[in-house]
């Protein structure tokens, strides 16, 4: 049904299996993602730099199962390491799509993720994980008393998290003995780091939990994580509920 199952696809040219260093399949699916009854190739191109794991050029490749049409989508700003692909219905209309996940292999644990749908028949972009982070506008402020305030503006959420559990060695870096702080410390919320698809009803259809990192003064000072579930409103997702997790203390 697929002959070209033995290529590899970038800007309408075959490469063969073999090569190394070139263009090459770095991972694919076999699913139904243009919606006619027939399983359809997915897959994911890249080049492979010389002596080493890092991926670039990296283009989504979908060859149609009835027809063998081939559309492409090129990844211009994903870059890293071991591309996954997962296929389902995140969207609620019994069609699979397509999410596509890189890890960039950066200090933040950064996750590149994209999901992709047939529209009207035409392969289209309709998550992508750095623009979500952005429109966020996530807020991180050490406060008095050992607690550290983390605002949300999409949705609009203040969460105060206790950081005693990190010790007194800690603590008597930025605080006084009275509590106080010695001076202004604002961290940040790291991009996604984790993106994992979850069935919360059991209808089939597909929500996304992300996972994006607070860091305190230092990517290595972990805080916790703000997780999102999103979900399909018919235009885009939307985060349907937000929570923030925290690291636990040993007692």
């Amino acid at each position: 049904m697929f002959p070209y199952w033995q290529h590899q696809w970038a800007n309408g040219m075959a490469y063969p299996a073999s090569q190394s260093n070139g263009p090459f399949i770095a991972a694919y699916q076999l699913s139904d993602v243009t919606g006619d009854g027939v399983v359809d190739g997915v897959f994911l191109i890249a080049t492979k730099l010389d002596d080493s794991p890092y991926l670039t050029n990296m283009s989504l490749v979908v060859q149609n199962g009835l027809t063998h049409e081939i559309s492409v989508y090129h990844l211009k700003d994903a870059a890293g390491y071991n591309p996954t692909i997962w296929t389902g219905d995140l969207t609620g209309d019994r069609v699979d799509d397509i999410l596509v996940t890189v890890q960039s292999g950066g200090s933040g644990a950064i996750v590149y993720a994209y999901v992709f749908s047939f529209i009207s028949g035409k392969l289209g972009k309709i998550f992508d994980g750095i623009k979500f982070h952005e429109e966020r506008q996530y807020k991180v402020k050490y406060e008095d008393h050992a607690e550290v305030a983390v605002t949300s503006r999409n949705p609009n959420v203040r969460y105060l998290l206790n950081i005693r559990y990190k010790g007194k060695e800690y603590l008597d870096e930025i605080y006084d003995p009275m509590g106080k702080l010695k001076e202004s410390i604002e961290g940040w919320v790291d991009p996604i780091s984790g993106i994992y698809p979850i069935d919360l009803t059991g209808n089939g259809t597909y929500s996304l939990l992300t996972m994006e990192q607070i860091a305190g003064r230092y990517h290595a000072d972990s805080l916790g994580y703000v997780e999102n579930v999103l979900s399909w409103n018919g235009r885009q997702f939307e985060s349907v509920r937000q929570n923030v997790a925290i690291d636990g203390a040993s007692f």
